[in-house]
């Protein structure tokens, strides 16, 4: 009796398949899809008949089918009449190959050279901090207790109706009109700001403004853009992305200093009723120096007034854009901080000369208008609900500002010296011994969680550290126990 020889495997690699029919299908489909991508079945190679690779791996001859149908699905195998078939060539089957692919990891320390590295430079956008309690030092988040929720509510409702019931269509890209006009009334009443419902372009928030901003005004490599130093760091982002050349100014407590701008930047980028982050106001001396640097250079200025509705104190100085006789300012609003960020609705209010061209850039790059939350933004505004919400909010910050100021005074006097600020929802205190900056943060963080170094809006170490305390969501009651135990900390 003669011994019988074994048989060979079909494949010249190994396979692992268990688990129930289902299961070994796709592990079957999985390890010769990859023995394909790795060419270990090169292109022109025959597939072992099913029955064989059925029997070999004990499993139904449907399940070897079924893989081979899916390979063939895919552009792996190709199919032959009365005959098996064949691997096809890899470049027939590189669309799949590209959707199944994972892509390799690089070695640590290495950078994806598919990735813009402007992108991986820390400075341009500030790490908000995460996992903060509910009621905190967070800054640029308003109240939300005493927002007329039910209001918004109603209005929304309306506005889901007027829409079923009107034909389909693409809003326009730069705001539906009722929102135009509604902010344009609405800056002219509380900013003094002069403009019609046709200098108003719509944008996603604040953040969209300056990108667009910065797409319209910078060639990339040339163009010289200004910036407060510290500064917020988003608008940095905008213009980096776009090319522009970052020129970083200084910042006292007459706001941007103005008189050491270069006189080839084109751009200015400046928050002159609250400079953000250490709140102090642009001085009239210098708004006036600013617009006449703009207009002897031929620059632009880029007003951004994130939260000037909150005054607290004297008259609020005027506008840039108001001051603004040569059509050369920018004017950014949002309602981000009077009403709640996930509306995500701002504002760009263009000069004459600018508007067609800011208008088709938003086209381009976001075609049409959420029409449903700007009409019951529209509404919100026209029936005088934001206005009558921010009179009712801006004594409860009021109160909170005065709060932290006291607690500064009476708790941490040895420690901060507060900025003079009387706009807006956050308030920033020097830091009177910068050698001992590190330490404080530390602290800071654990006891006014929240609260951010102003450090965290500069691209250079600053000669005067600060730290700087939002008080949108904390209650006046809370600020001075948390600044008190804080100063116990820092004493400690």
């Amino acid at each position: 009796m003669t011994s019988q020889e074994p048989v060979s495997p079909p494949f010249a690699f190994p396979l692992q398949l268990d688990g129930h029919a289902g299961g070994r299908m796709r592990q079957l489909h999985e390890q010769l899809r990859a023995a394909i991508l790795d060419r270990r079945l090169p292109a022109g190679a025959e597939l072992p008949a099913t029955r064989r690779v059925a029997s070999a791996y004990g499993i139904a001859r449907n399940t070897v089918i079924a893989a081979y149908d899916l390979l063939i699905a895919e552009g792996y195998v190709v199919p032959r009449a009365g005959a098996k078939a064949v691997v096809a060539e890899l470049a027939a089957a590189s669309v799949a190959a590209r959707r199944a692919a994972k892509p390799r990891p690089l070695p640590l320390g290495l950078e994806d050279p598919r990735l813009n590295p402007l992108w991986r430079t820390p400075f341009l956008v500030s790490a908000a901090p995460r996992g903060l309690p509910p009621r905190s030092f967070r800054l640029g988040v308003p109240e939300h207790r005493h927002f007329p929720h039910e209001i918004w509510r109603k209005l929304s409702a309306h506005a889901l109706r007027a829409w079923s019931r009107a034909p389909f269509s693409y809003p326009p890209s730069e705001g539906i009109g009722e929102l135009r006009e509604a902010i344009a009334q609405h800056v002219a009443f509380a900013r003094a700001v002069a403009c019609k419902a046709d200098d108003i372009v719509v944008t996603s928030g604040a953040q969209q403004a300056f990108d667009l901003l910065a797409r319209l005004l910078v060639t990339p490599g040339r163009t010289r853009v200004a910036f407060e130093e510290p500064g917020y760091p988003p608008v940095r982002a905008a213009m980096a992305a776009a090319g522009a050349q970052l020129v970083s100014i200084p910042v006292d407590d007459e706001g941007l200093c103005v008189e050491r701008l270069p006189p080839d930047v084109k751009v200015v980028s400046v928050t002159p009723s609250h400079q953000s982050p250490t709140g102090v106001a642009l001085s009239m001396r210098r708004r006036i120096a600013l617009l006449e640097f703009a207009r002897t250079h031929g620059a632009v200025v880029l007003e951004d007034d994130y939260d000037g509705e909150f005054r607290f104190g004297n008259r609020p100085l005027d506008a840039l854009q108001t001051l603004d006789r040569d059509a050369l300012v920018f004017y950014i609003g949002t309602f981000s901080k009077s009403l709640f960020p996930a509306l995500r609705k701002g504002f760009v209010v263009a000069p004459a000369w600018a508007r067609d061209a800011l208008a088709t850039v938003k086209h381009c790059t976001d075609s049409h208008g959420d029409a449903i939350a700007q009409a019951t933004l529209a509404a919100f505004i026209r029936e005088g609900h934001l206005a009558r919400h921010v009179r009712r909010m801006r004594p409860i910050y009021a109160e909170r500002r005065e709060a932290l100021l006291d607690g500064l005074r009476r708790h941490l006097a040895d420690w901060f010296e507060p900025i003079p600020s009387e706009a807006g929802l956050h308030l920033a205190a020097r830091i009177r011994e910068p050698a001992h900056a590190d330490a404080i943060y530390a602290k800071a963080r654990v006891h006014v969680p929240g609260a951010m170094p102003a450090g965290e809006y500069s691209r250079e170490p600053l000669p005067q550290p600060a730290l700087t305390f939002g008080y949108g969501v904390i209650d006046a009651e809370e600020i001075g126990p948390a600044l008190q135990r804080l100063a116990r900390a820092l004493a400690g």
